[in-house]
């Protein structure tokens, strides 16, 4: 039996897939704001807070091995439903969460941990969401580009692990745009929108990331938006970025002139 503990995005729904495919027996606990997973089988809803709950849901399947995958938003703490493990573990929690997001899904799994519960890695399932290193376009980045790429990723490798960072935009001139909590998205959309920029988007884990959570997700939706805004290439780091719906990407990618490497 396989516990998969779900928030927000659509890797959760490609890891579901997967399990249904493989024919692997679950259950979910549904995380995300609006009850995404509502009509699978065995969902659970429980509080944030209440760790106590958590932990008996786990072992009432005689579960051994948690996913993790989607992000969970930092909630109200003060409007969260505790149990008795929850006031004992909030205060680490709330610490927790004045790191990140991310921060707050490593510490849960620690508290697991101490139950003997492991957790995978969120891919572990679904390796072919991931790539190995090389370029997977007909576009190729010009001598350029790759001296702006190498000068951003000495940029983001110079970020301290309690950064928020996963990524940046890089132009021809070196001016950089870092991202914040705001994500992908807001990242692209604060860039200046000139063509002859040459922008590039790196986009790694943070430094010192866990990588069984929280990892840096490509769609179609940010090829979209590169295209909008003249983004002429992305960097991925191997085997750390989710790339998902990778076929329908690739073939966007190649009709608007796109690269993507993978270093």
């Amino acid at each position: 039996m396989l516990g998969l503990i779900f928030g927000e995005t659509q890797f959760p729904k490609e890891i579901l897939k997967k399990i249904k495919k493989l024919k692997i027996n679950f259950f979910i606990i549904d995380l995300s704001t609006n009850k995404i997973f509502k009509k699978e089988k065995n969902i659970n809803y429980v509080s944030l807070g209440q760790f106590g709950k958590i932990i008996e849901i786990i072992k009432s399947y005689k579960c051994k091995k948690i996913i993790f995958a989607g992000k969970v938003k930092k909630p109200n703490f003060s409007s969260l439903k505790l149990d008795l493990k929850g006031v004992y573990y909030i205060p680490k929690i709330i610490k927790a969460a004045k790191k990140g997001d991310a921060a707050i899904l490593k510490e849960i799994i620690q508290i697991l941990s101490k139950e003997k519960i492991k957790v995978l890695k969120s891919n572990y399932y679904n390796p072919e969401l991931t790539l190995k290193k090389g370029i997977y376009t007909k576009t190729k980045p010009t001598k350029e580009n790759l001296n702006s790429i190498k000068h951003g990723v000495k940029i983001l490798n110079k970020q301290n692990s309690f950064d928020h960072i996963q990524g940046l935009i890089i132009d021809k001139n070196n001016k950089f745009y870092k991202e914040g909590r705001g994500g992908t998205k807001k990242l692209i959309y604060s860039i200046k929108k000139y063509k002859d920029l040459e922008n590039i988007l790196i986009k790694f884990p943070k430094k010192k990331q866990d990588l069984r959570i929280d990892l840096p997700t490509i769609g179609i939706d940010t090829l979209k938006d590169c295209k909008r805004f003249f983004i002429k290439g992305i960097i991925l780091k191997s085997n750390a970025n989710i790339f998902i719906d990778k076929k329908k990407c690739i073939y966007y990618a190649n009709k608007n002139k796109i690269f993507i490497k993978v270093i």
